[in-house]
């Protein structure tokens, strides 16, 4: 395995890449050929290059990408094509590149990579491999959130069709039709010796610093070694509301310390009748569920001023 320093320099020098665009994302199928010349225009020497129109086929084409022996994978689309290359790419001499191509992007917003396509193929030409950390549910690994209760429902509702026309507009829009008859969940996280207990009809475990496109907390990244477990709003309707625009409003000024924040390594999270869960955007399973963190786990390339620990 090389060094951090060792990989950004192989990019930078030999420029050795493949491509990948989930072309069923927001913008990947509109920009998929725009991404790929001006790839090759700033010198990178594409080894494969895929649009890929099935999203069942995402896992495979990845794999097939990575198996070229690229220095750097490119990944274009939102934070479900992200997670899915990031758990590929975990602890493999391969560093992420990162497009954003999706609806609200999070995992991009979190580590600092522009949401302008030219700006974002600048940091794969002139920024430097950090690590990051991955998120554990289970054995699976992600990049930015596991969500538990209404959000979970609203990503299996959620028509794709609707996202393409007005974005991260569509999961308000989506939710509002659900919440009517949406029950509250009765939550309980254990986590570093002691037991905490809520009720609510959302509950989040992030890695990153983002969600919805917003900031969580001011002080949340996805290099810190801490989940963040946070529930929205209580029992009624009206509490998650309010809760979710204060969340979007006020994230930028609070901090890991503030209620209802929980900051922790690892987390076991049950309910009281089985929840529905969504990871990075993607349906999951049911809980209960374990919760942890995979430190370090991926390498990608990011600004050349990006902190790194």
């Amino acid at each position: 395995m090389r060094t951090k320093q060792e990989l950004s320099t192989a990019i930078r020098e030999r420029r050795r890449a493949a491509l990948v665009v989930n072309a069923h994302s927001r913008r990947g199928r509109r920009l998929y050929d725009t991404v790929h010349a001006r790839l090759r225009a700033a010198g990178f020497a594409l080894l494969g290059a895929y649009p890929v129109d099935r999203p069942g086929e995402l896992d495979r084409v990845l794999a097939e990408a990575a198996d070229l022996g690229p220095d750097l994978l490119v990944t274009g689309g939102g934070d479900g094509t992200v997670g899915a290359a990031a758990r590929l790419l975990a602890h493999r001499d391969i560093a992420m590149g990162l497009l954003p191509l999706g609806t609200t992007n999070n995992f991009a917003r979190t580590v600092g990579v522009p949401l302008d396509l030219d700006a974002a193929i600048a940091v794969l030409t002139g920024g430097k491999v950090i690590d990051v950390d991955l998120g554990l549910i289970g054995d699976t690994r992600f990049t930015n959130h596991v969500g538990i209760g209404l959000s979970a429902d609203i990503m299996q509702a959620a028509p794709p069709g609707l996202k393409r026309v007005v974005g991260r507009l569509a999961y308000p829009m989506t939710g509002l039709g659900l919440l009517a008859r949406h029950r509250p969940l009765a939550v309980t996280v254990r986590a570093e010796g002691r037991e905490h207990t809520f009720t609510t009809h959302q509950v989040y475990v992030a890695n990153g610093g983002f969600h919805a496109g917003r900031p969580i907390t001011a002080d949340a990244t996805a290099d810190d070694r801490l989940l963040v477990a946070y529930p929205v709003g209580g029992p009624t309707r009206r509490g998650l509301l309010r809760e979710t625009a204060r969340n979007a409003a006020a994230g930028h000024r609070r901090t890991l310390g503030d209620e209802p924040f929980l900051a922790v390594r690892q987390l076991w999270l049950d309910t009281d009748r089985p929840a529905r869960i969504e990871v990075d955007g993607e349906p999951y399973g049911q809980t209960p569920v374990r919760i942890g963190l995979d430190p370090n786990a991926l390498r990608l390339m990011a600004r050349a001023d990006s902190p790194d620990h």
